[in-house]
């Protein structure tokens, strides 16, 4: 479906590559999870993958079709629902829908079926004549999403689709993209919600520097050999002298450390955490809360990029 070779952008006046060298294949009818921290390089490289920007250097296929040279026949094929709502406020559901069909080429009976069916498929029927500005941000969501329906693209690109909204909307959309995955729509979704990537996605690729640094099934990258992480939470930030008590701990590889949040990684953990706690306690630090063993998504992220903010 998406195939990407050698694929760079670099900005003018930028000291470095904002995507440098990405390989990546997404076969038709999965959906792919593509991860990372703030400025990792996701939406540099989504920016590419819908034509909206020309990368510098390497090639990117849909289907075959070269995205630079075939940019018309491309945005047939793709449906993007971006981070920021696309949304007119003063327009109703309904006009929303309607606008942008038209933008899409669609009219007339046609029209009148697709804004019916992304109606329906969004749950918005008893709302489609109110002003989107008195919506719910779950209402509005589900709206940005549907427009990217309306011209039944065969790639659907989510950025962020779930980011700010309720358990129930989020759990709405997910079942609704399960469905139309399973209609045969292939799907990229980006999510800072590790736990929705684990539940979503047949594969996953983190992206860290503009690089991507890991690539498979969910499966796959929690399998994958990597000392474990021990994460504490504690009273109080961790002082100097026990923050580097805690590096010197026998067994410790590396200790990271975030106000109350400590991520130690070893491979012995049931050795290293008893130990870690009782060095804490000794200078004044009691531990609230100690997760290690079985791997999860957020682990794996956090070992493989760190736990430094990003801006």
């Amino acid at each position: 479906m998406v195939e990407i070779r050698q694929l760079s952008k670099t900005y003018p006046g930028a000291g470095r590559p904002a995507v440098d060298g990405v390989d990546l294949a997404i076969a038709h009818g999965r959906i792919f999870g593509l991860l990372g921290p703030n400025g990792a390089g996701k939406t540099t490289l989504l920016s590419m993958l819908c034509g909206l920007l020309p990368p510098s250097s390497g090639s990117l296929r849909i289907r075959g079709q070269d995205v630079r040279h075939q940019d018309a026949a491309i945005k047939r094929r793709l449906g993007l629902a971006p981070q920021d709502l696309a949304l007119y406020p003063y327009l109703t559901a309904r006009e929303n829908l309607a606008y942008f069909g038209g933008m899409l080429g669609l009219h007339g009976a046609a029209l009148r079926r697709r804004l019916d069916y992304c109606l329906d498929t969004a749950g918005l029927n008893d709302v489609a004549d109110r002003r989107v500005e008195t919506f719910s941000g779950g209402l509005k969501r589900r709206l940005n999403l549907v427009i990217a329906l309306l011209h039944e693209p065969e790639l659907l690109i989510l950025d962020e689709p779930t980011v700010g909204i309720d358990p129930q909307s989020r759990r709405f959309i997910h079942e609704n993209l399960k469905r139309l995955n399973a209609e045969g729509m292939s799907i990229i979704y980006t999510s800072h919600y590790m736990e929705e990537v684990e539940q979503l996605c047949d594969e996953v690729a983190i992206i860290d520097h503009g690089r991507i640094i890991a690539q498979g099934s969910v499966d796959e990258l929690l399998a994958a050999p990597r000392e474990a992480t021990i994460e504490l939470r504690t009273s109080v930030p961790p002082p100097p002298a026990a923050q580097a008590a805690l590096r010197a701990l026998a067994h410790v590889h590396t200790a990271e450390f975030d106000g109350k949040f400590v991520v130690l990684t070893s491979a012995a953990p049931q050795t290293v955490a008893p130990a870690a706690m009782r060095l804490l306690h000794e200078n004044g630090v009691e531990t609230t809360s100690l997760s290690f063993g079985a791997m999860h998504l957020e682990q794996v992220f956090l070992a493989l990029t760190g736990t430094r903010l990003r801006n």
